[in-house]
């Protein structure tokens, strides 16, 4: 139910905040039955695919600690003091403010960074984690976030997500008016379509659209993957991170991805689905490029 709640909140955001920047900007919320100008295309489709991504980004952190039962872990803690010792070192060493530090409670075998920028982030590790990898191999995965969080991909992710948002909204728009353009007879001075049928043309292109575009905000996901284990290897060690991804080779817990949204945050995604889909690459690829690699 909260998660249900979170979601609707931030949708509301989104649709609150679109509507005072377009209206700001003079442009209606909704096309007409003669549609945009290609300028005013252009703006409405850029604010609309920008908003999302960057709303959500500003709430991730919070979004993050609502959607899972989290403690804060200190340098001082007991058990897990260096955890938090770790990320403080490797914040160190990457030039940024040391994150906040969580344990959350699952079995899952994982851990995730998130933020709105390098110095406003947080850290994540599952208690299945810290449970079930050495200090080393955990060291090597919290190296491995920190290389996220120092690399700003938290930030490059959702530009990459706010271009692609906006580039399929101007295509299905623009399709969709060339379809009832050619719908029209030569008698009809108006569209080919109604009002009605064009928007539900539209959601079905951006839809279309989207799936077509998701190989490539999933590429950009996957390359950020590989840079974080060469930052990782940087930082902890080159063998720490190859013995880490070895163990969730290993693991036989599975992947928890109730959470969606955090999915491409985290060390592995446990998909199986194809990998131009798959926001990670595989281990054993992650594994090679880290073998294979000389400037480590």
């Amino acid at each position: 139910m909260l998660r249900v709640g979170l979601f609707i909140l931030t949708n509301i955001l989104v649709v609150a905040t679109v509507g005072i920047i377009l209206s700001l900007l003079g442009i209606p919320m909704h096309m007409n039955q003669g549609g945009y100008s290609f300028e005013m295309l252009i703006i409405f489709c850029s604010v609309w695919g920008f908003a999302g991504s960057f709303i959500s980004l500003a709430m991730s952190k919070f979004m993050a600690k609502r959607m899972y039962p989290m403690t804060e872990i200190s340098e001082n803690d007991p058990n897990y003091g260096w955890v938090a010792q770790s990320v403080s070192n490797y914040a160190k060493l990457s030039g940024i403010k040391k994150p906040e530090v969580y344990i959350y409670n699952s079995n899952e075998v994982n851990a995730f960074a998130t933020g709105p920028s390098r110095n406003n982030s947080m850290v994540a590790v599952s208690a299945g984690l810290i449970h079930t990898m050495s200090r080393d191999e955990a060291e090597g995965v919290i190296g491995h976030e920190i290389a996220h969080i120092a690399n700003g991909d938290m930030v490059t992710m959702a530009l990459v997500q706010g271009v692609v948002n906006a580039f399929v909204m101007i295509l299905s728009r623009l399709a969709a008016m060339a379809i009832s353009n050619a719908m029209r007879s030569e008698d009809d001075e108006g569209p080919g379509l109604g009002y009605f049928a064009q928007t539900m043309l539209v959601v079905v292109l951006d839809i279309v659209f989207g799936l077509l575009a998701m190989p490539i905000t999933m590429w950009f996901s996957r390359f950020r993957e590989y840079r974080a284990d060469a930052g990782s290897a940087r930082l902890a060690g080159r063998e720490k991170m190859i013995a880490a991804l070895r163990k969730l080779q290993q693991s036989t817990k599975m992947v928890d991805n109730s959470n969606p949204n955090m999915s491409a945050f985290k060390i592995s995604s446990g998909t199986t689905m194809a990998e131009i889909f798959s926001s990670h690459p595989t281990l054993e690829k992650r594994i090679h490029a880290l073998q294979s690699r000389s400037n480590i």
